[in-house]
């Protein structure tokens, strides 16, 4: 497979080669997500709850899966940039191998943990019955979760980004046909309710997985698995958790927000712990287009920097700035003008739906300067470079937020959580910004 294509083609139409597939991934992923929330949704208030209570350990799973596959895509991108293809092998090799063994430790200790966890949010036992069947089903296929991200991210570490489109859509498009049969029940199958919603996800996921299998068996690609690269490299493995453990931390620090913001949240109303699983829901929806563009930046700024051409580096993260800022403008747009009606769609209860109008008029309007922290962190990580993109995340999701958070909830009750979220997108820019150019900029 030729590989050079990634230093040689222009840079916009190469970027939005490997970020098109990704954008109509994330997109199609994300309506998936709504569509989810939406059967769920007419199960009951309570059920939609119960699942913005999962979210931050499901949250947590997936973060491991895509985090670890970072560290997978990064290294493989970097190593065919330098044109060292058996390192490449490897580690596509060791970086499977690994995702596995997390599937296995994830299942065990995610089922274990649930009904203590959930019991610290609520006491209503029908919420934390309802939050257990969804989680235990969801984390039995954790296996199957972390082979399919890990090959997602394999197949875009060699460019083949459509692979991953057709995957993941192929893997929504299941969950989303499941979810009405499985939820509600249709001809001989029963109707399951709040399990059928997590059988649906988990289904949607082995399909995926066949997909990936599929193509893999079927094609040339430019890495292997191999056997003789399973013997032991501590230099490789240290690479990878190097890159990986700092993404993870990115992708899971949401969790622990959210977990933090639950609990100053519940003090007040059950409905504003919803309206923050709902704004989880609806973020997924504004965000996961920007991410896409950043995804297929993270293999060409790998590829690149291991070929030593870093003026592409830096026109390449010029250029997915400005277009992720270009999204979240219009995410920023449909907040402010149809807050209600998007709430709407997750909820009936006039209460719920008031208070999130207003919180998602508050919050966005720090959408467009994430697009500098969100971009940083994601060219940080292609470069191979996963401190300096954990601290990024720390500033957005904990040095910051947090005591802000706690400080205006004090003085301004629930709606003070809500600023909290602009003012730190802003204060965690800055940081991001510097943070970037003076990581690229080290020897």
């Amino acid at each position: 497979m030729n590989d050079t294509f990634m230093k040689t083609r222009p840079v916009f139409p190469l970027l939005l080669s490997m970020a098109l597939p990704n954008v109509i991934s994330m997109l199609v992923n994300s309506l998936y997500n709504i569509v989810d929330s939406l059967f769920v949704a007419q199960i009951s208030e309570q059920a939609m709850t119960a699942l913005s209570l999962v979210f931050p350990i499901q949250n947590f799973v997936n973060a491991v899966a895509i985090g670890f596959g970072i560290g997978i895509n990064a290294q493989i991108a970097l190593y065919l940039g330098a044109g060292d293809h058996e390192n490449a092998n490897r580690a596509a090799t060791h970086g499977m191998m690994f995702s596995l063994l997390h599937g296995v430790l994830g299942m065990v200790l995610c089922i274990a943990i649930m009904p203590g966890f959930l019991r610290r949010f609520t006491t209503d036992p029908a919420l934390v019955d309802m939050g257990v069947t969804y989680s235990t089903i969801v984390f039995l296929f954790s296996l199957v979760n972390m082979a399919d991200l890990a090959f997602e991210k394999i197949f875009q570490s060699v460019g083949r980004m459509n692979v991953a489109m057709v995957a993941l859509i192929t893997g929504c498009v299941t969950n989303i046909a499941l979810d009405p049969v499985l939820i509600f029940g249709l001809g001989p199958v029963p109707a399951l309710g709040i399990a059928g919603a997590a059988l649906a996800t988990g289904i949607g996921q082995a399909v995926s997985l066949v997909v990936y299998l599929y193509v893999y068996c079927t094609t040339e690609i430019a890495v292997r698995f191999s056997r003789r690269c399973l013997r032991f490299d501590a230099a490789l493995d240290g690479k990878l958790y190097a890159i990986g453990v700092p993404a993870i931390l990115n992708l899971a620090l949401p969790s622990l927000l959210v977990t933090f913001l639950n609990g100053l949240l519940a003090v007040y109303s059950q409905s504003y712990v919803t309206v923050l699983g709902i704004y989880y829901k609806l973020q997924t929806f504004l965000y996961l287009p920007a991410n896409g563009i950043v995804q297929g930046m993270r293999p060409l700024v790998g590829y690149n920097y291991g070929a030593r051409e870093h003026g592409r580096v830096s026109k390449l993260y010029n250029l997915t700035l400005g277009l992720s800022a270009g999204i979240m403008a219009i995410g920023t747009l449909l907040c402010l003008t149809i807050a209600g009606p998007l709430m709407g769609l997750f909820t009936s209860n006039p209460e719920t739906i008031a208070i999130g109008q207003a919180a998602l008029r508050i919050i966005c309007l720090g959408f467009i300067v994430s697009a500098v922290s969100t971009t940083s962190s994601g060219a940080l990580e292609g470069l191979g470079k996963g401190v300096p993109s954990l601290v990024i995340s720390l500033c957005r999701y904990i040095i910051f937020i947090i005591p802000i958070a706690w400080v205006l909830c004090g003085r301004m009750g629930p709606t003070g959580v809500w600023h909290a979220f602009w003012i730190t997108e802003a204060l965690s820019a800055v940081i991001a910004y510097a943070v970037y150019h003076k990581a690229v900029h080290q020897k």
